[in-house]
């Protein structure tokens, strides 16, 4: 096929354990939000609500690779941006109405990741009662780690999930504490969507979201899967280091 400009590249994920070079490609990103009972306290609501969800472009990843941390650009237009980590659910087999007793047989794999997010943007729009996406979907919004595959992962009621700013604990909580686990939200998710091979769901994060600036660098960690160092830098920094 002839395109008349340049096709993007597919945007990819590495794989951890996997044969070198091998990647995960990306069709979608779902996000779940407020999908833990104390983050969702902390932003104002409460209870078991039904789960909803937003997306982000799929070239919002940022792959990280474990051990070393990958830059990440400071987002312009905010003056509040936040962290919350998350467990990535990678799909390998879509579908629509998954029934949550056949949701894992979907599941190709897992990681841990970051919803980058422009909370002062989100406010305003909420506030106006427009979509949000400017404060979700920017470029780079989605840090994520190396993706496990399903059989090597450990998960588990107690998996611990937590992100650290430089060197200090922020979030910290088990995945036993998702208000819709992965089944769940596999099922809502597909009645809304005909999920895909190479979907990302962010599951969702727990409570003690906060705002970093440019120089932090913030440690994302769930047991069983991994880890994700993220190094936030200014923009023209970050320029000057390319073209040098």
């Amino acid at each position: 096929m002839a395109y008349v400009i340049p096709a993007p590249r597919v945007a990819s994920v590495p794989v951890k354990g996997g044969q070198p070079g091998a990647e995960f490609p990306v069709h979608r990103i779902y996000c779940v939000g407020r999908n833990y009972v104390e983050h969702a306290i902390e932003m104002g609501h409460s209870g078991r609500e039904a789960p909803f969800f937003f997306m982000k472009p799929a070239d919002a990843v940022l792959p990280g690779v474990e051990g070393i941390p990958v830059e990440m650009p400071f987002p312009s237009l905010t003056n509040s941006l936040h962290h919350e980590v998350e467990l990535v659910v990678a799909i390998g087999r879509g579908g629509r109405d998954i029934p949550a007793a056949r949701a894992m047989d979907h599941v190709w794999g897992y990681a841990v990741g970051l919803d980058m997010t422009r909370r002062d943007l989100q406010a305003e729009m909420k506030k106006q009662g427009r979509p949000w996406c400017i404060a979700k979907g920017f470029d780079a919004s989605a840090p994520i780690g190396p993706i496990v595959p399903a059989a090597q992962a450990g998960l588990g009621p107690d998996t611990r999930i937590e992100l650290k700013v430089n060197g200090a604990a922020r979030q910290t909580s088990v995945i036993g504490k998702l208000i819709w686990n992965i089944p769940e939200v596999i099922e809502h998710l597909s009645a809304a969507w005909e999920l895909q091979p190479g979907d990302l769901i962010f599951t969702g994060t727990p409570e003690g979201v906060a705002a970093v600036v440019a120089g932090d660098t913030l440690s994302a960690r769930i047991d069983g899967i991994g880890t994700l160092d993220v190094k936030l830098v200014l923009r023209q920094a970050q320029d000057d280091r390319v073209r040098g």
